[in-house]
């Protein structure tokens, strides 16, 4: 009776360890199933506008460069007596003789004929006549009067050139060099006076 009990008990002990083993190996010895991955969807790519950059960093232009070499006394635009648009950046870099004369000036009559032997001779020199104090008829009499149509004859009734070169009176020459300075000169200049300072000019 004992003996069959020993055996009943050995039987039972290895059914149960039996069993933990299948629980432990439903529980915890098998690696849990990887969730279910849902495949990335690519959110379709949102192009940002660009982002402009700012005016200073933008190459700049060749009027742009050519501008910042441009003295201030240049920066104006006027008419010629033929009504021609004029852009007094033209003349930058190049030695310049500005002649400031009035129709009735009898200074600005009698060097007339040496500005105009100037202007001829000296081609690499650029000559501006700016008529003031008048009306454009008159200037324009003047100009045919002296035979000094032959170069660059601006027509500033509101002497806004006048002003911008700092002339006051008739006549007077303002000679600029190539990099912008000037010095003045009051007339009558004969050939003599405007041969010395217009090769000052080409020298520098």
């Amino acid at each position: 009776m004992t003996r069959i009990r020993a055996v009943a008990a050995v039987v039972a002990a290895g059914l149960l360890t039996a069993a933990c083993g299948a629980a432990g190996d439903a529980g915890g010895g098998a690696a849990p199933a990887p969730a279910a991955v849902t495949p990335a969807t690519s959110a379709p790519p949102t192009s940002a506008p660009p982002t402009s950059a700012p005016a200073t960093s933008e190459p700049a232009t060749a009027a742009s460069r050519g501008q910042a070499n441009v003295p201030e006394t240049l920066r104006f635009t006027a008419t010629t007596l033929d009504g021609q648009p004029f852009d007094g950046s033209s003349l930058a870099g190049k030695p310049v003789v500005f002649w400031f004369w009035a129709p009735w000036c009898p200074k600005c009559q009698s060097e007339a004929p040496a500005v105009k032997a100037a202007a001829a001779k000296y081609a690499d020199v650029a000559f501006v006549g700016v008529a003031g104090l008048d009306g454009e008829a008159a200037m324009k009499d003047f100009v045919r009067r002296t035979g000094t149509g032959g170069f660059v004859q601006l027509s500033d009734e509101k002497g806004a050139v006048w002003t911008r070169l700092g002339v006051s009176q008739q006549s007077t020459f303002v000679f600029m060099k190539p990099d912008g300075s000037t010095g003045k000169a009051s007339g009558p200049l004969g050939s003599d006076d405007l041969d010395r300072h217009v090769a000052e000019l080409r020298a520098a």
